[in-house]
């Protein structure tokens, strides 16, 4: 195969893991591998969720066909970050143990600038590797998938591929001469069902037959020879069920278990001596050989299987932080794929449990199924798996009503974050579809990762209300009604984040120092995000209110808040202000505006034949210099004028490099503003900011439009 190349780069994103792999598959489609995609991409995706998760930094993952070998390279820029394979018990950083057992080499290389984590698969498989099917897609069929077991006792030989049963009932005839032979084969449950045949009747049944049917030579694993059964004999079943006089018999041995029972028969007493019950057991250690690979085969598959739902799912969880999301997604991981149906509970307060997402395979069932639920026992608060059935206890008419869901076997599995409990998940099945080993396990381990990703979607959703909270709290109520001026105000915060941000806005009623009603009106920007800004916007804001109530001037007034936000010490936070006086024309023909800008954006004033100036002068910012002398700039606002005050969140919006406020662009941005009323202009610079970029804003965004009508 001639040399390919072709690489791609993602962002550090939770997101970047489902590219990363949408991207190796595509590649490895074009390039005819498809053989080998899905072990390509379960790597790929193992190693892209280390470098977002661990690295924290953007990533580049590179595909290559070297020597018939694929050579795939995820590359973060954490070169000094080492690298180290989980214990036992980690419940995180499984990606490399899965990566070297899927791929033929992997490894780690360091330079200068990042570090690149491989590994390296055959272009063209010839092996088991990399030749599996997904058993557990997340794709809805609209039936439920079959299941692999997770643990060799649960997996049935009768599932194994028949070619070599059937190539072992012909050789046994061949060597042994014998008019018929059979491979009966252990089920789940311990009955032996018939595997392939040579030579029998057509109408063949093994009915009730069971392993313990075998007799002791049987048991012990031994082959044995029965030489003259009485015809219909209850002492012999399998002589019986295959109508044998004579029979020879070996069982099938896999990890010291009867995986089933090679037999030739024949309608004539005596037909077989000790010889030939030592040659049918050589033929039975090659079939119990076929057998175990076809095991090993299942459990690669389920293994397989196993791994990339859990990747799947986990990345799924990750991409939401709305609580009632997360559980609806979780109930929806787990039906059809684990259970018929499944219930999400969550933990109150006072310890109570309540059903809080309930789903079903079959969707008109979700009621009845919910109905039971509210009136079955208590959930109990467990700390590991186990079997629960409460279903007794709710009135009849419920349990009529839900038919066949009260004889249903459900599992509970406890939701655990952080060391707290703060629910359970309840899976169910029909009674006789019974839960695997392997099943369990996955429920179990998808549990663990649901409980984390709700407990991180309950505290972002408390976060964000508290914030939200705070946020109002620091904004006013109200805007006056101000006699011929239109003010209209924006605030928006920046983006998803749920930290509280430093722009404020404020118009309040106050007196002149000549005791006549006027108004005073803010804006301001604080330095930083959180807590410690949330403090200084509250300490600005309520200051501004009580030292105007005072009848301090606007220098005054900039004066003292300087000197009380650097009272503060460390906990102080620089501040930019723009704060203005605002009373009527004596003509009574606009307004008359009293200004300061202690380090604020320019206020700009809108002329009606769209001339755009600024309206105010350049003075410190506060919160850095002890002794300092604010000099008041005066503005007339005549008919039609307008004037725009906004945050550096506006000017300062990015896009490509460049900024919204670069070469005058809020002057024209306002300037293009020519006859809009105050709030039209404050809906047009708002629009302007979002649509400057594809990403959302990084920053808050305030501004006042005042405008004499």
């Amino acid at each position: 195969m001639d040399q390919q190349l072709v690489s791609a780069a993602f962002p550090a994103a939770a997101a970047s893991v489902s590219a990363a792999r949408r991207f190796v598959r595509r590649v490895l489609t074009e390039w005819g591998m498809e053989i080998v995609a899905d072990d390509a991409v379960l790597a790929t995706s193992e190693l892209a969720t280390n470098a977002v998760t661990y690295a924290g930094t953007s990533f580049e993952v590179c595909c290559r066909v070297d020597d018939d070998k694929l050579h795939v390279e995820v590359r973060d820029h954490h070169p000094t970050r080492r690298i180290a394979m989980p214990g036992l018990d980690a419940s995180s950083g499984r990606g490399l143990p899965s990566t070297a057992r899927l791929a033929d080499s992997w490894g780690v290389t360091y330079d200068r600038l990042a570090k690149s984590v491989w590994f390296r698969l055959p272009a063209s498989d010839g092996s088991a590797a990399g030749s599996y099917t997904q058993s557990l897609p997340l794709a809805d069929s609209g039936a439920p998938p079959v299941l692999r077991p997770g643990a060799g006792e649960e997996w049935s030989p009768a599932e194994a591929v028949e070619d070599p049963f059937v190539r072992a009932v012909e050789t046994v005839r061949d060597v042994l001469g014998a008019e018929g032979a059979a491979v009966l084969l252990t089920e789940r449950d311990g009955r032996l069902k018939l595997g392939a045949s040579d030579g029998l009747a057509p109408e063949v049944r093994t009915g009730s037959l069971r392993v313990a049917d075998l007799g002791p030579e049987g048991q012990r694993g031994i082959p044995w020879v029965l030489d003259d059964v009485p015809a219909e004999s209850a002492a012999h079943p399998i002589a019986s069920i295959l109508a044998a006089r004579s029979l020879a018999a070996a069982p099938l041995r896999a990890q010291g278990r009867t995986a089933g029972v090679l037999v030739a028969v024949s309608a004539e007493p005596g037909r077989f001596g000790p010889s030939d019950a030592e040659r049918l057991g050589r033929i039975a250690d090659e079939v119990a050989l076929s057998l175990e690979r076809a095991r090993v085969g299942e459990l690669e598959r389920s293994w397989r299987g196993w791994l990339s739902f859990v990747a799947e799912a986990s990345d799924l969880l990750a991409g939401t932080l709305d609580q009632e999301r997360t559980m609806a997604l979780v109930a929806q991981l787990v039906v059809p794929r684990l259970a018929s149906w499944c219930a999400v509970y969550t933990v109150d307060e006072a310890g109570k449990a309540r059903p809080a997402y309930t789903w079903h395979l079959d969707e008109t069932r979700i009621d009845a199924l919910r109905k039971l639920l509210d009136h079955a026992d208590p959930v109990p608060a467990v700390d590991v798996p186990g079997p629960w059935n409460g279903f007794g206890s709710a009135p009849e008419p419920v349990r009529d009503e839900a038919g066949s869901l009260v004889t249903d076997l459900a599992y509970n599995f406890p939701l655990i974050a952080r060391g707290r409990r703060i629910g359970m998940i309840v899976i169910g099945r029909p009674k006789q579809d019974r839960f695997l080993r392997g099943v369990i396990d996955l429920a179990e381990e998808l549990s663990r990762r649901a409980a984390l990703a709700i407990d991180n979607a309950r505290l972002y959703s408390a976060q964000m209300a508290m914030s939200s909270a705070l946020q109002r709290s620091l904004l006013p109520p109200a805007v006056p009604e101000i006699p011929g001026l239109e003010v209209a105000v924006v605030y928006e915060p920046a983006g998803e984040r749920s930290e509280v941000g430093g722009d404020f806005y404020d118009v309040f009623n106050c007196v002149d120092e000549e005791g006549r009603p006027c108004w005073r009106f803010a804006i301001g920007d604080v330095c930083g995000t959180g807590p410690e800004a949330a403090a200084v916007t509250g300490l600005a804001r309520h200051a501004l209110r009580i030292l105007a109530a005072e009848g301090l001037s606007v220098p005054d007034v900039l004066t003292r808040l300087n000197r009380l936000i650097l009272g503060e010490g460390t906990r102080a936070r620089l501040l930019t202000l723009l704060h203005g006086e605002i009373s009527l024309s004596k003509d009574g023909d606009g307004v008359r505006l009293r200004l300061v800008s202690a380090g604020h954006p320019p206020a700009l004033v809108l002329h009606p034949d769209g001339l755009v100036a600024e309206a105010v002068t350049a003075q410190p910012l506060l919160g850095v210099i002890d002794e300092v002398e604010f000099e008041i700039d005066t503005v007339e606002l005549k008919r039609g004028q307008v004037l725009l005050c906004v945050t550096d969140g506006v000017t300062e919006r990015r896009a490509d490099g460049r900024l919204l406020g670069d070469d005058q662009g809020l002057e024209r941005l306002l300037g293009s503003c020519t006859g809009l009323s105050a709030g039209a202009v404050a809906a047009r610079v708002q629009r302007a900011v979002r649509d400057f970029g594809p990403e959302p804003s990084g920053d808050d965004v305030a501004l006042i439009a005042l405008r004499v009508s």
